[in-house]
């Protein structure tokens, strides 16, 4: 890697928002950052960097390009760039612009070799005393999504308001004008063609990540993807994987579920301490490098240097994408996925873009673990229902998933600053980690002898406000705190939600007399 990427992913580290209305900096469009383009050059770099994208199929013939306001938005520069950039690829005939079509690509791509293909009720509610105790189980998200509360600031809770129903209605009707007879019969458990290949081609343009369809697997979301793999892993001998911490309760579970033990591995400033991780044994690991939950570290250069180093020395990697396209005030970082494909396992899920709901998600493994990670889905469902694939199929290539996207960007920052400031005012001795991207705030506390964070949630929640105790996604020490989740929540609400935590926070704090 060179020094310029290294400085760009050093660049990328996450800060609370200098204002309340911060531009974004750069684009997920083929992980374009301007601070890369010389002085002076923005233009050629641009139109190399595009060149490249059609040359190595990122942009097979066929795909479209961003418009050129929106694209220049994004970056930061004036629209001229772009359009000087698309007016070069024209007159060298690689691009065409086809006025309300956008501009589309033409060239075909340098084929590449294919890759080997992939072989054919609700819990009751429970009392905040019961939902809220040290050792929480297995059937504890369960009972907190029942449990009932006025503002939910639970983490990991996206817009659902927003669900593009109008869009998702259009392409669901014309998917079904198109669709055979056979087209509804049994499918092939890897995934429909079309959301193979749409996802490859979201990978490629959003993410930094090459594939071929046939290497894509279309799972039941991120929980499905740790349960084929840990039964991948087992069949291979493979009884540890190690994680985070902080890091996902619920991951945790998952993993535990099916392997023998999940080692922690402090994460500090720069991310997951990779001498810690050596130091465990542990064969594999599961990050969550683009936005670590629950902290909101971005991977540093230098450790994700690190990090690929292990993993080419032996080591696995199963990288949870997750958060990476909800980001406000920071340039997009690639994926490990797409420095080392044959050591990283990539998990992506559309859950926190559109909906828990669809249960969909995608699942790239390298080539030794394919067939047992297939059979393990074969054997668990058959495959994911045709029909939904195919209209997100249809969403992804149409533009609408990527417009949907600026969409809640726009919102998801309103209500983010809406957090920001109701902390400042009623919370002023909370530091605020991880505002820079994904849908939650990481809050740690001065310690308190009178309290615990597991109290604070547990009287949060008898006062109408659910959150997660910090605690709760920790093993090793840490400073008491809470996660909140804002993307589901209007301002208001979240104003009165933060107030509210204030209010709980002074009672809870008051030592008996």
């Amino acid at each position: 890697m060179n020094r310029s990427k290294d400085a760009a992913y050093d660049r990328s580290k996450d800060a609370a928002p200098a204002s309340s209305e911060p531009a974004e900096t750069g684009a997920d469009f083929l992980q374009l950052d301007p601070a890369e383009a010389p002085a002076g050059g923005l233009t050629d770099w641009l139109a190399r960097r595009l060149r490249e994208a059609v040359a190595d199929g990122r942009l097979p013939a066929g795909s479209r390009l961003p418009a050129s306001r929106v694209l220049a938005a994004e970056l930061g520069v004036s629209r001229g760039v772009v359009t000087d950039a698309y007016r070069r690829l024209a007159e060298e005939g690689q691009v065409d612009g086809r006025r309300r079509g956008g501009t589309v690509v033409v060239a075909p791509a340098v084929p590449a070799a294919p890759a080997p293909a992939l072989a054919a009720g609700p819990a009751p509610v429970r009392p905040a005393a019961e939902l809220f105790r040290p050792d929480p189980g297995p059937e504890l998200f369960d009972r907190l999504r029942a449990a009932p509360a006025r503002i939910d600031l639970t983490p990991g809770l996206p817009d659902l308001a927003a669900f593009p129903r109008t869009a998702w209605l259009r392409a669901e009707r014309a998917v079904l004008d198109g669709l055979t007879a056979a087209d509804l019969g049994y499918g092939d458990p890897r995934g429909t063609p079309a959301l193979r290949r749409a996802v490859a081609q979201w990978l490629a343009r959003n993410r930094g990540v090459r594939a071929d369809p046939d290497e894509v697997l279309i799972v039941a979301g991120a929980a499905q993807a740790l349960a084929l793999l840990g039964q991948a892993l087992a069949r291979e001998g493979v009884t540890e994987v190690a994680v985070e911490d902080p890091g996902s309760l619920g991951t945790r579970q998952h993993l535990a579920h099916w392997l023998a033990a999940a080692p922690p591995v402090p994460v500090d400033a720069e991310g997951i301490r990779v001498d810690a991780l050596r130091a465990t044994g542990a064969p594999a690991v599961l990050v969550t490098p683009a936005h670590q939950f629950p902290t909101g570290v971005v991977l540093g250069g230098e450790r994700r240097r690190e990090l690929l180093g292990w993993a080419a020395d032996g080591g696995l990697v199963l990288e949870d994408d997750y958060d990476a396209e909800h980001r406000y005030d920071r340039p997009p970082v690639p994926a490990l996925r797409a420095t080392l494909p044959d050591r990283v396992c990539y998990l992506g899920s559309i859950s926190k873009l559109l909906a828990p709901a669809l249960r969909t998600g995608w699942l790239l493994v390298p080539a030794r673990l394919r067939e047992a990670v297939l059979e393990a889905k074969r054997y668990a469902d058959l495959g994911n229902p045709a029909l939904p694939q195919l209209v997100l199929a249809r969403l992804m290539e149409s533009g609408e998933l990527e417009r949907h996207l600026r969409l809640l960007r726009r919102r998801h920052r309103r209500r983010r600053d809406a957090m920001i400031a109701a902390i400042r005012t009623h919370l002023p001795h909370a530091t605020v980690h991880g505002a820079a991207a994904g849908l939650h705030l990481m809050l740690t506390l001065p310690p308190e002898p009178a309290r615990t964070d597991v109290d604070l949630a547990e009287a949060a929640l008898s006062h109408g406000v659910k959150t997660h105790p910090l605690t709760w996604h920790a093993r090793l020490p840490s400073p008491p705190g809470l996660v909140l989740g804002y993307a589901a929540t209007p301002p208001g609400d979240i104003t009165e939600g933060i107030a509210l935590l204030g209010d709980v926070v002074r009672r809870t704090g008051r030592r008996p007399s």
